[in-house]
C-alpha cells in the first residue's frame, strides 16, 4: 500500500485548497468562501411563513470563551407531557475546517430528524481548523456533555426541563463529526456525566485515516466529495502541527493496546458507511476493532452509495433517518419508561 502524500496523481495542497474555496492567509487562519447558505434559528412557528416546520429551534451558547454555542431542536408537535425524548448530541461534517450548524444541509436535516425519531437535538457549533486545531473539537464536545449534565441537575434550558429524558443520551456526527463522537465517547468514560447516561453512539461514515493507505482511498483517488489530495490537506490543518496520519486523532487504530480498556466500556455503536467513499475501508477496519473489545456495533455498510450521499439524494438521507430511528428507538426501549419512538 502507498504511503501517505502518494498517489494522488500529482495534485498538489493548492489544488485542494482551489477545490475547497478557501485561501490560506499569512497568519495561518483560512479565508472561507462557503458554497453552503447559513440559515437562522425558527425558535417560533411564523404564521405568515409559506414553509411548514416540522421542528423549532433557537440558540444558546456553550463556553463564551471559546464562542461556541449549541443550536437547539424540538419537535413542532411534542409528545404528551408524560413521555420524555431522547437527546441527541449532534456533530456536523466538513473536515473539520468548513461548515457550521447553521449551514442548512445540517439545519435541515436535524429539523427532520428532530420530528421524525422524535428527538431533542444539540447541535454544537465547535470550533474549526486550522484557526483551532484538535483537540478543539474533542474539547467542545466535553462542553456539549458537561451543559447536557448541568441541565439534568440545574434546569434552565425550558426545552430540555420539558422535553428530555436525560437517560437516554446519545452522541451522533457525520464524517469528521462522526470522528468527534469517538472520542468525545472515550473522554466521557472519564467524566462524571450524572445523571445524564450516555446510551448510544452513532457514527455516520466517520472520517479516519493512516499513513498507510487503504484500497478504497487508492479506488477512489479522483472522489468527487474527498478526493485524496483534499483528504490529507484536511488532516494537514486539522491535526496538531507534525503530526502525520497515524496520530491517535486520525487513525484510531494506533493505540488500540493502550486504549482497550476504555474501548471496551464505549455504550452500543451505530458505525454506518458506503461502497464509493474513500474512507469505508477504513471505516470497516475502525468497526472491526471496537466491536473486538466487546462492543455491541450495528455495523450498516451498504453496497451502494458515497460520501455524504444523504445531502445529495433524499431516498439516501431517509435510509440514513429510519436506521438511525431503529438503533435509537431500540436502546430506548431497553430503559425502563415511557418513550415516544
Amino acid at each position: 500500500m502507498a504511503e501517505q502524500n502518494n498517489n494522488t496523481s500529482e495534485l498538489t495542497m493548492e489544488d485542494a485548497y482551489k477545490y475547497l474555496k478557501v485561501t490560506k492567509n499569512p497568519d495561518g487562519s483560512l479565508t472561507r468562501n462557503p458554497q453552503v447558505p447559513n440559515v437562522p434559528s425558527n425558535p417560533e412557528i411564523d404564521p405568515n411563513s409559506p414553509n411548514k416546520l416540522v421542528s423549532l429551534s433557537k440558540d444558546i451558547p456553550l463556553n463564551p470563551t471559546t464562542n461556541t454555542f449549541i443550536r437547539l431542536y424540538r419537535p413542532v408537535s411534542p409528545p404528551p407531557s408524560n413521555v420524555k425524548l431522547p437527546l441527541i448530541i449532534y456533530f456536523h461534517g466538513g473536515g473539520f475546517m468548513l461548515l457550521s450548524v447553521s449551514s442548512i444541509i445540517f439545519h435541515e436535516s436535524c429539523n427532520v430528524m428532530s420530528s421524525q425519531f422524535p428527538a431533542v437535538i444539540a447541535s454544537v457549533e465547535y470550533r474549526l481548523a486550522p484557526e483551532n486545531r484538535l483537540p478543539a473539537a474533542y474539547d467542545d464536545a466535553v462542553d456539549a456533555m458537561k451543559w447536557a449534565r448541568d441541565q439534568a441537575v440545574n434546569g434552565g434550558e425550558p426545552w430540555l426541563k420539558e422535553f428530555v429524558d436525560f437517560s437516554k443520551v446519545f452522541l451522533m456526527g457525520s464524517s469528521s463529526g462522526g470522528n468527534i463522537v469517538y472520542h468525545a465517547g472515550l473522554r466521557a468514560l472519564d467524566m462524571d456525566l450524572a445523571p445524564i447516561k450516555i446510551v448510544g453512539l452513532i457514527m455516520n461514515q466517520p472520517f479516519f485515516g493512516g499513513v498507510k493507505r487503504t484500497g478504497s482511498q487508492l479506488k477512489f483517488v479522483h472522489d468527487k466529495i474527498v478526493p485524496l489530495h483534499v483528504n490529507d490537506l484536511m488532516w494537514s490543518l486539522a491535526l496538531p502541527e507534525g503530526s502525520n496520519h497515524d496520530h491517535e486523532y486520525c487513525n484510531p487504530l494506533i493505540k488500540e493496546a493502550e486504549l482497550k480498556e476504555k474501548i471496551k466500556r464505549l455504550p452500543k455503536c451505530l458505525i454506518r458507511g458506503y461502497a464509493g467513499d474513500p474512507l469505508v475501508d477504513g471505516q470497516k477496519s475502525f468497526a472491526k476493532m471496537v466491536e473486538s473489545h466487546g462492543v455491541h456495533v450495528t455495523p450498516q455498510f451498504l453496497e451502494t452509495g458515497h460520501h455524504a450521499v444523504e445531502i445529495f439524494d433524499p431516498k439516501s438521507a431517509q435510509d440514513l433517518y429510519d436506521s438511525i430511528k431503529d438503533f435509537v428507538k431500540s436502546i430506548c426501549d431497553e430503559n425502563v419508561g415511557k418513550s415516544a419512538m
